[in-house]
This record gives C-alpha cells, sequence and structure tokens, in this order.
C-alpha cells in the first residue's frame, strides 16, 4: 500500500522567528537562503526501514537542474554544506521532524517541495506545498551579508524612513512608509520581478538569475519606472498631473505597489525621484537586500559623458533652455548592500540604483548597480552606468554666455558647486547623516581633481571634446574684479513678496562700474524654467574693496500664477565691468507655504 501525507506542519512562528520573517503579514513560510528551516510531516503509516525519502525544491516555470532552479536531495542524517540537503532530526510512528537547508547563493522565490517515497516496493510522490526563499543578510555566506546589527535592523527591518529634499539653502525632510511587511507587498514584490523584461523575453534564464543581487538589484531599477515595461510608476515633471496624483501626495510605497497590482500592473501615476526611490526601498528590503535611500544636492545631469553641465544665459541675464545638461537642486536614488564578485572584494559594500528614468542603459529606463568605492575612486570604466553617476556628484559647472551678437562665450567654470550635502537618514535615528566623502575625496583637494582627471581620461575614446573641458577652460580664465551674493532678506512664503538682497563687493583697489542684469525665474526642482516672473537692470559704482546692497523684490502678483508645487523660484544676476568677463550670481529659494491657524471659539 502507497503511504500517504496526512498533514504537513510548516512549523510557521518559530521558522519565521529564527528566520527574521515574522514581521511578514499572513502565514506563509518565509525562510531565508542558506539557514535551516524545520518541516513535520504525518505519513499515514510509518515508514519502512528500508524506505528511500527524496525531496523536490523547484521555482519558476521551467525549473532545471542545470540551472539551479530545481534541487533533487536525499533525506539523509546530516545537510549538505554547498547544496539543498534535508536531514532527519526524529521520527515517532508516523511523524517525520526534517531539517531542510538551502544553498547561501540559491535563486530567490516562490519555490514548490514535493517528496518522493519509496518504500516496500511502492513509489509515492507527495505534494507537501510552498514557501518563499529569501536573500539573508544575517548569514555570512550570502552576498547580501551585513555584520553590523544595528545597521541590518536599519536597512532591513525598518519599514519606515526619512528622505530628505529642497536645495542647499536649506535641506528639508519627508516621512516615508516603506511597509515591506504590510499585507500582499511581498506577494507584489515577486510580481515585480516577474514582470520584468528579462522574465517576459527568457523566464528560465530570469529565474535562475535571482540568486545575485547584483541582477536583481539591476532588474528592479528598470522595473519601478514604467517606462520599457510594465513597471510599476509613470514620471512626470511637468507640473501638470492630470489623470493622477501629484508625486507630493503620496507618503509611502504600499499604496502605489497595491494600485499597480490592482491596475492590472499598469503604471501608477505620478512620480518623481524621491518617489521612484522609495518604492525601490521597499522592494529591495523586502527581498531582503539591505538598503538605503540617498539625496543628491545640486545633481548634474549629463547626457554626454564629458563630466561637465552647460549652463547657458543670454545678455540681459535670462537663464536659456538650451541643451540636454542639467543640475537638479536635488535627486534621490537608492543604495543597496552586497558584494560585487564581478569588480573584486574592495568594491563590494554599497552600490548606487537609481530607479528614476533619466537615461537608457542596455537600451533600457535602468541604472546600476555601481560600486560607491568604484565612484570614489573615479573607475568610470566599469558597470554599470558609473559615468552617468559619476558625473552626479562630480560634474564641472560649464558657464557660457550669449553676446549681443549672437556670439557665444565661454564665461567660467565650478568646480565646487555640484555633489553637496550627499545625504541619508542616520542608523537608528531620523537625524541626517552626510555620505558625501564615501562618494568622493573633499572639494578641492588635489585627490578630488586627480580622481576627476583619471574618470576624464577613461571616457576619451567616447566622448566628443568640445570647448567644455574643465581643466583646460580653468586655465583660460581670468579672476573677477567683483563678487556676488544674494541673500534672504525676510520670510519666504506663497503669497508674500519675495525680499532679496544682492551683495555685490569690489575685490580690488580700483574703483568699478558694473551692469548688472537680473531675471526671475519658476523652476521645478529638476531645474526646468517654467516661466520669467521678474526682471531688472541696473548700473552701480563700488569704490576700492567696497560692498554694497540693491534690493530685489518680487511682487506674488508677479509669480502668483506660474509657480509651481515645489515652491521655487530662481534669481539670477549677469554682472558686467567694462572688457572683464561677467560674473553670474544665481540662487535657487524655495517659498513656504502658509500656514493655517484653526480657532476654536467657546459655545
Amino acid at each position: 500500500m502507497a503511504l500517504g501525507l496526512q498533514s504537513v506542519d510548516w512549523q510557521i512562528a518559530s521558522n519565521r522567528q529564527a528566520h527574521h520573517t515574522e514581521r511578514f503579514y499572513g502565514k506563509d513560510l518565509l525562510v531565508r537562503r542558506g539557514q535551516l528551516f524545520q518541516v513535520s510531516l504525518t505519513l499515514s503509516q510509518g515508514l519502512s526501514s528500508g524506505g528511500r525519502v527524496t525531496f523536490t525544491a523547484s521555482t519558476g516555470p521551467y525549473p532545471s537542474e542545470s540551472a539551479n532552479t530545481k534541487a533533487v536531495f536525499p533525506l539523509s542524517n546530516g545537510t549538505s554544506s554547498s547544496g539543498w540537503g534535508a536531514q532527519l532530526v526524529s521520527s515517532r510512528n508516523n511523524v517525520l521532524n526534517i531539517s531542510i537547508l538551502s544553498p547561501a547563493n540559491a535563486p530567490i522565490g516562490r519555490y514548490t517541495l514535493n517528496m518522493q517515497i519509496s518504500s516496500q516496493g511502492s513509489d509515492s510522490t507527495l505534494k507537501l506545498g510552498t514557501f518563499i526563499l529569501l536573500f539573508n543578510p544575517w548569514l555570512q555566506a550570502d552576498s547580501v551579508f551585513m555584520s553590523n546589527h544595528a545597521e541590518r535592523e536599519e536597512y532591513v527591518q525598518e519599514d519606515a524612513g526619512i528622505i530628505f529634499v529642497g536645495s542647499t539653502n536649506r535641506i528639508s525632510m519627508i516621512g516615508w512608509n516603506y511597509g515591506q511587511f504590510e499585507e500582499g507587498i511581498l506577494n507584489i514584490c515577486l510580481s515585480v520581478l516577474d514582470n520584468s523584461l528579462n522574465f517576459r523575453r527568457d523566464p528560465a534564464t530570469d529565474v535562475a538569475r535571482r540568486n545575485d543581487p547584483k541582477y536583481v538589484g539591476r532588474v528592479l531599477s528598470a522595473m519601478i519606472n514604467g517606462n520599457d515595461d510594465s513597471g510599476v510608476i509613470s514620471g512626470n515633471w511637468s507640473g501638470s498631473y492630470t489623470g493622477g496624483r501629484d508625486p507630493r501626495n503620496w507618503n509611502g510605497s504600499v499604496e502605489i505597489l497595491k494600485e499597480w497590482q490592482r491596475s492590472g500592473f499598469r503604471p501608477v501615476r505620478y512620480g518623481q525621484c524621491w518617489v521612484f526611490a522609495g518604492t525601490l526601498n521597499t522592494v529591495l528590503r523586502c527581498l531582503g537586500i539591505p538598503s538605503r535611500v540617498i539625496t543628491n544636492f545640486n545633481s548634474a545631469h549629463d547626457t554626454d559623458q564629458n563630466l561637465s553641465v552647460d549652463v547657458y544665459y543670454d545678455p540681459l541675464g535670462r537663464p536659456m533652455d538650451k541643451g540636454s545638461d542639467s543640475v537638479w537642486n536635488f535627486h534621490v536614488w537608492n543604495e543597496a548592500w552586497f558584494v560585487r564578485s564581478d569588480l573584486g572584494p574592495s568594491y563590494n559594500g554599497w552600490q548606487v540604483l537609481d530607479a528614476t528614468p533619466q537615461e537608457r542603459s542596455q537600451g533600457v529606463f535602468q541604472c546600476g548597480p555601481a560600486s560607491v568605492i568604484a565612484i570614489r575612486e573615479g573607475n568610470v570604466d566599469w558597470d554599470f552606468d558609473m559615468p552617468f553617476i559619476f558625473a552626479e556628484v562630480n560634474a564641472d559647472r560649464i558657464t557660457w554666455i550669449y553676446e549681443s551678437n549672437g556670439a557665444l562665450k565661454k564665461n567660467s567654470s565650478d568646480t565646487h558647486s555640484v555633489g553637496k550635502y550627499i545625504s541619508t537618514k542616520a542608523v537608528g535615528s531620523n537625524s541626517r547623516m552626510d555620505v558625501t566623502e564615501k562618494y568622493k575625496y573633499p572639494e578641492g583637494s588635489s585627490q578630488e581633481r586627480q580622481v576627476f582627471e583619471k574618470a576624464l581620461r577613461k571616457l576619451k575614446p567616447t566622448m566628443s571634446f568640445s570647448a567644455t573641458s574643465a581643466s583646460s577652460l580653468a586655465r583660460e580664465e581670468r579672476e573677477p574684479s567683483i563678487s556676488g551674493r544674494f541673500k534672504v532678506a525676510g520670510v519666504l512664503t506663497v503669497g508674500k513678496e519675495v525680499n532679496l538682497i544682492l551683495m555685490l563687493k569690489n575685490l580690488t583697489s580700483d574703483t568699478k562700474t558694473v551692469t548688472v542684469n537680473m531675471t526671475a525665474w519658476t523652476i521645478v526642482y529638476n531645474g526646468t524654467l517654467v516661466h520669467e516672473v521678474w526682471k531688472d537692470s541696473v548700473t552701480k559704482s563700488l569704490n576700492p574693496e567696497e560692498e554694497i546692497e540693491h534690493p530685489v523684490k518680487i511682487a506674488y502678483a508677479q509669480y502668483e500664477k506660474y509657480l509651481k508645487a515645489d515652491n521655487m523660484i530662481r534669481t539670477t544676476a549677469v554682472c558686467q565691468v567694462t572688457d572683464e568677463p561677467e560674473v553670474v550670481v544665481e540662487r535657487d529659494i524655495i517659498l513656504d507655504n502658509p500656514t493655517l491657524t484653526l480657532e476654536v471659539k467657546g459655545c
């Protein structure tokens, strides 16, 4: 008589606790790879002494032993240290208590577990059920291992966090609910992988490669945006969000992921960089890859891999929306923690992943992983997308001015303003942790310039040399005789007049006459110009080493119609001394929304 299966006890509570998955909603068996889990099987009768038991664990639509998506392994007195294994812990009557071990490099995902029994000349195949296998940052043999307990708790188990936004002059924070343990989220995260272009093109290979966090991270960076596939979020920087939600109205990933699933996997409208990063952070932590959200202030968008960003002004000081390069007030991406076996052990640790659709990589809007250490060392010829990410934190800002005769003139190069206050939430608190030194050597140091030149040399075979090479431009520049800066005078609130002061200083011992052309534009945070709202021109005389103040007043009526949800205005002053290069002074300001006060009067 063939053996039957009466019941399976997955020992959910004890297994979940041992595998640090007890916080996930539901009653599924969720285990981490490379770590034993326990199962108790009640058979219809006892197993004979000559009986032989084997197990089959399989994942994906086309399980294959050669692809490591299927494993057949016997019940024995011990478990394998390298592959799948099953150990008989104890047996009593018809109950078998078994320990099962997966390899530390097994593909993650949903598995089916079956048991085959050969006893007394008959064979039985018993379907035991399913379990989900996750990455294991608690296990040294796993490529996502993170040894520091406090960091592991923050970057894997923390389900809420802080994302930094704003500008270098005013860094603010928003709360974000990652919610990786909430109902349905794990299944949705697995669906993100199953909707990728890679899975649709070659599901067998895609599932097999899910053993590698490097591969999984890159796929997720493509899937969180909806540009090429059935991705999660549709980006929108236009300021008009008809048919969707203003990105600023999201406060977490759970609602986004559930809406994506409910819609039949159509991109959710709309997101911007912090929304993409917050959602990617949820999926990474859910699958067991340690991750954090990073904000880079004054983030360069270099489209032609020459490590410079070109900005243009007309003779009257108006910024010109010319060219594809830009500098974002801030940009948000992710770091994920894992081994880089393709680069060597020196480059293990934090890797940049960016789900915001900015530039195509291998034909798809995806970005990373890029080793943070490799970025710091200027290894822009390494995988993946290193030139773009290196430029985001290191590009030189080249200023060009169109003269009144239409000629284009190089004005200045700024080697210091890009890549400021690179920030993430601190471990165990909501304070800001600055990680700029992880991405680059101190600005102005010899090491920083050496790394920049190293990166530039590596890109020479593919770059188009123009007069935008910052190193050559720096040698041509003359020291200006004046300096300028904008400072805030009074509160900055929507509905109020904007009051600034332009400070002009003569740096020489000669009297200088300065013509100043000023403009103010409403903008969005990625640097896109919206509308000119104010302009003025003045001529000032400065005595030797004198500093003067010139008031700038922008009425609410001037900017009211054109202010976008970012509440941002860019003020620019192009300062001209005869026969000298212009000095460009610029500042972006952010206006507060007015506070609402409710007064409750007694009856």
